[in-house]
């Protein structure tokens, strides 16, 4: 079939790679439109725009996938299908209408739970054993397709959730492409999704981030794995942000770690212990507000010399 793919970020490559590897010809990509990227925050083309650069693929970046020269170009190029992985807008109608086999999308979930933009990290935030990817038909309605089939991943303990989607993206990827084969041959009928089990994944703020240590020890320690690496979790200490990478929940066994208020600190030897509403937790990596990453026992040392609180709020 002749495909124009759409997707955005390096979560998608994979997606892209298994097409161009595939039976299936594709003729150009739909991105977003270059965007600032990275710690200076330089304007740069999408992962996507760049794998497909590389390939020699037409690049379309509309600033609305409505806009009417962007669906003039789409109707010219006439696609056969349309595949897409985590492009970052809603598709209208105006486009749903011109692949005579319409828009076949990947959602890294096993719809219909998690219905959204963040799949993954509310996967990972809500401690769920069982997740997958799934690849369904666009419709209007956001993530309410029909399905043609599904792909599952066991959750682990340490998952965080760029670990999780790395994962999904791979498999996805080759899910995606024996839809499209399926499809090509006739071989596959999408199937309504049920309608019970529906839940919805918003996208998770900064404000959503934040640690409360005053929740127990398990739900802190999903919290801060769902939002690695982005948004990124993070606390504070007398009023200066620190970001925090995962958690361990092995901690509460030195002397003194029991009786941790919640957010309280304790040094001991090269583990940093933070009280929670039930058994502390030890801290991994950390980055002080305008420093680099670095261990948490590296951090404490500075923390000490430097004097004030040592609890995280």
């Amino acid at each position: 079939m002749r495909l124009v793919f759409a997707g955005t970020p390096q979560a998608a490559v994979p997606s892209l790679d298994a097409l161009l590897a595939s039976r299936h010809s594709v003729a150009a990509v739909v991105t977003r439109p270059d965007a600032p990227a990275g710690r200076g925050l330089r304007v740069a083309a999408s992962p996507v725009a760049q794998r497909a650069a590389q390939a020699g693929i037409e690049i379309l970046q509309p600033a609305r996938p409505s806009d009417t020269s962007f669906l003039a170009r789409l109707a010219e190029i006439a696609p056969d299908c349309c595949p897409v992985t985590a492009y970052g807008a809603l598709i209208p109608d105006a486009a749903l209408r011109i692949p005579r086999h319409g828009w076949v999308n990947l959602h890294f979930s096993l719809l219909p739970a998690w219905r959204g933009a963040a799949p993954v990290q509310h996967a990972v935030l809500h401690g769920d054993e069982i997740t997958g990817a799934t690849a369904f038909r666009l419709v209007a309605e956001l993530d309410a397709g029909p399905v043609f089939g599904v792909v599952t991943e066991a959750v682990r303990d340490t998952d965080t959730a760029g670990d999780l989607l790395s994962r999904l993206s791979v498999s996805g990827a080759g899910l995606l492409v024996a839809t499209l084969d399926g499809i090509e041959d006739g071989e596959l009928e999408a199937r309504p999704q049920p309608p019970d089990g529906i839940s919805l994944a918003p996208k998770l703020s900064r404000a959503d981030a934040r640690v409360n240590w005053k929740l127990p020890a398990t739900a802190i320690d999903r919290l801060v794995r769902a939002c690695t690496p982005s948004p990124g979790a993070w606390t504070s200490l007398n009023g200066t942000t620190l970001k925090l990478g995962p958690v361990s929940r092995d901690g509460g066994s030195e002397p003194g770690a029991a009786d941790l208020a919640p957010g309280e600190l304790l040094a001991s030897g090269s583990s940093v212990l933070v009280g929670t509403g039930t058994r502390p937790v030890t801290l991994g990596e950390v980055q002080p507000e305008g420093k680099r990453r670095m261990p948490a026992a590296d951090w404490i040392r500075g923390v000490r010399s430097a004097g004030g609180s040592l609890a995280l709020d």
